[in-house]
């Protein structure tokens, strides 16, 4: 699997905040989780998705499953960076999945991504006592959309990532269930 250190078993320094990203069906989640639960202490887990359809419930009926019971869920499909800037809302390693369906939660709902974006990395840069997990997809890669609402979703997400990435003392980029290191936890790049 992979060829490398097994990054879910590396320790991570309380204040650390890891960027995971990856496309569609990845295995970035499922990265991201096991680093989380591989951390001492309670796991919180910030939500982000809506209920829209009944693929939508049954997708996140799945990954509730998956969680054992050191899990607490907090849903935060727009209020995340107040979620995150709040000193009491967060008390253990949290794991937020994902950061482009709460992008997409905004648009849907015609709230200021740009500001909303600002937000999240003013709150993502805030001092805290706890590793913090961020899942985000990589959707530039693939062709560019032929319409304008998708290509604003694009490119919004670019910018997102972009900023979330030099905010985090750790990127890392999950191809078919393997982790390539974009950025490690002193701040360097590969």
């Amino acid at each position: 699997m992979n060829s490398g250190p097994d990054f879910r078993k590396q320790e991570i320094p309380k204040m650390t905040v890891v960027l995971v990203l990856g496309g569609a069906r990845s295995g970035k989640s499922r990265i991201a989780q096991e680093m989380a639960e591989a951390e001492t202490g309670p796991l919180m887990f910030i939500a982000t998705a809506e209920v829209f359809d009944a693929e939508m419930a049954d997708r996140i009926a799945r990954h509730k499953a998956d969680r054992g019971v050191r899990w607490t869920l907090m849903e935060a499909p727009i209020d995340l960076p107040q979620v995150l800037a709040s000193e009491h809302a967060v008390t253990g390693t949290a794991l937020v999945d994902c950061l482009t369906v709460w992008l997409g939660n905004l648009m849907h709902h015609e709230r200021d991504s740009n500001a909303a974006i600002d937000d999240l990395v003013f709150a993502v840069q805030r001092p805290r006592s706890y590793p913090l997990y961020l899942v985000s997809n990589e959707v530039g890669q693939g062709i560019v959309p032929d319409n304008p609402m998708a290509r604003k979703f694009r490119d919004s997400a670019g910018r997102l990532n972009q900023h979330i990435a030099r905010a985090a003392d750790r990127v890392l980029f999950v191809t078919a269930g393997i982790v390539h290191v974009l950025k490690d936890v002193q701040g360097s790049t590969r």
